[in-house]
């Protein structure tokens, strides 16, 4: 018990930590913003942030990795009855926010919030962290997948990767911002269509 409660304040430590690089460096510009200062608008002192992560870079990119490990918990955790994809559905809906309510989420975003994104994610430093994030997200999906229903090898890192492609989709529309709609909304649409086998959409009869 007490084990399970130090790892989850652990998981909670990390992801204050890297919400805090998130929001700095959308706020401040990524080059303006030190490991000294997320640690301290997390709250913890600057040894405890190198105990989580090697470089701001890293600690913007774990978002991805610490989203997906409590999807894959979460799907883990679901009955053992329910259908795959409604099981994953629930737990990407549940999580995908991760500490960033109120900057997205249910509502169309704010304009400048999604500049200081967009700008923030141009940094190259970053983007070899993300790409990391996400080879590493891609495999601990896939386990839970795998585990969820048995199966190894071509399956469980198929449907993590088509996950991955949804999710990566619907945050680069989000961004684009054109018109803004919420991320919730965009997800909601992405997994409606991956569900029923992306069936092309009916389209405005051109005069």
């Amino acid at each position: 018990m007490a084990e399970g409660l130090r790892e989850r304040k652990k998981q909670e430590t990390r992801i204050a930590l890297s919400w805090a690089a998130v929001r700095l460096a959308v706020e401040r510009g990524y080059g303006n913003v030190r490991i000294e200062d997320i640690a301290a608008e997390a709250g913890v002192s600057l040894r405890t942030f190198r105990n989580y992560f090697d470089s701001k870079a890293d600690a913007i990119a774990a978002r991805e990795v610490d989203r997906t490990l409590r999807i894959a918990e979460e799907l883990r955790a679901r009955p053992a009855g329910e259908p795959l994809w409604t099981a994953i559905r629930v737990a990407i809906e549940k999580h995908f926010a991760l500490g960033e309510e109120g900057h997205g989420g249910r509502t169309a975003p704010d304009e400048k919030w999604l500049a200081g994104i967009r700008l923030m994610m141009s940094e190259p430093a970053l983007q070899g962290a993300v790409l990391k994030a996400h080879a590493k997200a891609a495999e601990d999906l896939a386990a839970a997948i795998a585990d969820r229903t048995g199966t190894s090898g071509l399956y469980p890192r198929l449907v993590a990767e088509v996950i991955g492609a949804t999710r990566a989709v619907v945050i680069a529309e989000w961004l684009r911002g054109d018109p803004p709609r919420s991320i919730a909304e965009l997800l909601s649409s992405a997994l409606d269509q991956v569900e029923a086998g992306l069936p092309v959409p009916d389209q405005p009869v051109r005069e």
